[in-house]
Order: C-alpha cells, then structure tokens, then sequence
C-alpha cells in the first residue's frame, strides 16, 4: 500500500511502498510543485527505480527554476540506495 499527502505544514508525506503502480499519482502530486518542498519518507518502507525516477525528473524542473526538494526522515535502507545511486549529492537531505 502507498500514499501521498500534502501535510498542512506544506510538506509532502509518502508512506509505504513507492513502487511502479504509484509513479503516476507521485508525478501528478510532484508535478504541481512549483516552489522549494519538503518530502517526508518518515512513514516510506521501500521506493522502486521507477520511483527513484520520478523523484529525480521533478528535482531537476524545480532546480532550473531555482528550488529543489528536500529529503527528510530516510530508513537506513533508503538511505543507503540514495547514496548508491549518488542522490545524495543531487538532493538535500536531512
């Protein structure tokens, strides 16, 4: 099971699995950003490629606009893939 939610603090709170079947839902939530944004992966247990994808092609929009996403709240397993696939330099994290 997955979800996304615009939190009343302006974050954006992912829970569960990020998997392929959920990439269109994350696009279209991601898609109306169009400021500096925080993801909450508190409540995220897994994110797939495709996921990973998602994340990036809005992070590279926001950037040519002068704004980004910030990461918050990885698992360690999170963690460990963002830094294999060298996110970690790409996005904030905290």
């Amino acid at each position: 099971m997955f979800d996304i939610k615009l939190a009343a603090d302006g974050r954006v709170l992912l829970s569960g699995r990020l998997d392929a079947s959920h990439v269109k839902s994350v696009r279209t939530v991601l898609s109306a950003i169009t400021q500096s944004c925080t993801l909450d992966f508190s409540e995220l247990e897994y994110i797939s490629s495709l996921g990973l994808g998602v994340l990036l092609e809005a992070q590279k929009r926001l950037t040519e606009a002068g704004h980004g996403l910030v990461i918050t709240n990885l698992s360690v397993h999170i963690a460990d893939l963002f830094k294999l696939a060298g996110f970690d330099l790409i996005f904030e994290i905290r």
